[in-house]
């Protein structure tokens, strides 16, 4: 099911300090509602200023996602796989709901990886949380999860992960980015594209129809072949008559 909500930015708590069980973005209880739906028929866009593909790319996956929401974890492999068979990118967009009590510190987590690992580690770390989400219990079972990770590849975690809290604003800032373009489950995903003879971006509304809608999206920005244009015959040179 995707968690359908009403919230706002302010619902989350600035952490003074962040580190690696922290980037703590805890949540009034009363701030934010949430009610379990089946996916809604669509997203009302305001904003679709992101809802377009990387330059250079024809098509492209984007997603907003709660590394804590369980449908978030059901469509995680899915996304993967059609963005590798396909070979298109996959945007991927922090949009942590308050009511969750571990999945803003798991997207600053995530994104100390990237910026100090690469963003292979980053999105492996990503798609490991998604697989393991029903033993990660609270906080704490994210910190000992984190670690573990982090075991296993030869990384050493410093105490703090975001001192700064430059991290937590880069999460924060997707999350606003959001709210701009109307987000009201997770996950929301579309297939974008670029100069498309169709639509700019469709919604995935429903996950079986993910690979028509991408199939689609590539017919419709395939470039019309140049027609060659044959040079006009040059016209034979006018010989003047000789003067008398």
């Amino acid at each position: 099911m995707s968690h359908r909500f009403t919230l706002r930015l302010s619902d989350f708590i600035r952490p003074a300090g962040l580190v690696l069980s922290l980037a703590l973005a805890a949540l009034p209880g009363t701030a934010a509602h949430a009610q379990f739906s089946m996916p809604p028929a669509g997203t009302q866009v305001h904003d679709a200023t992101p809802l377009k593909p990387p330059p250079g790319a024809r098509v492209a996956i984007v997603e907003f996602a709660d590394m804590e929401c369980p449908d978030c974890g059901r469509a995680n492999p899915l996304l993967k796989q059609a963005a590798a068979n396909y070979k298109i990118p996959w945007i991927r967009y922090d949009f942590p709901l308050p009511m969750h009590a571990w999945s803003f510190t798991a997207a600053v987590n995530a994104r100390w990886f990237d910026a100090n690992k690469g963003k292979a580690i980053g999105d492996e770390y990503r798609d490991q949380v998604f697989a393991n989400q029903p033993s990660i219990v609270g906080i704490e079972g994210l910190r000992q999860f984190t670690e573990k990770f982090a075991q296993s590849h030869g990384i050493a975690l410093p105490f703090a992960l975001d001192p700064q809290g430059k991290l937590a604003a880069e999460v924060k800032a997707d999350y606003a980015l959001g709210q701009r373009v109307g987000i009201e489950h997770t996950p929301t995903i579309w297939v974008v594209t670029a100069n498309s003879k169709g639509a700019p971006f469709v919604e995935v509304v429903d996950r079986s129809r993910l690979y028509q809608l991408i199939d689609q999206a590539l017919a419709d920005t395939v470039a019309a072949p140049k027609t060659a244009t044959k040079a006009a015959p040059a016209k034979p040179a006018v010989k003047k008559p000789a003067g008398n």
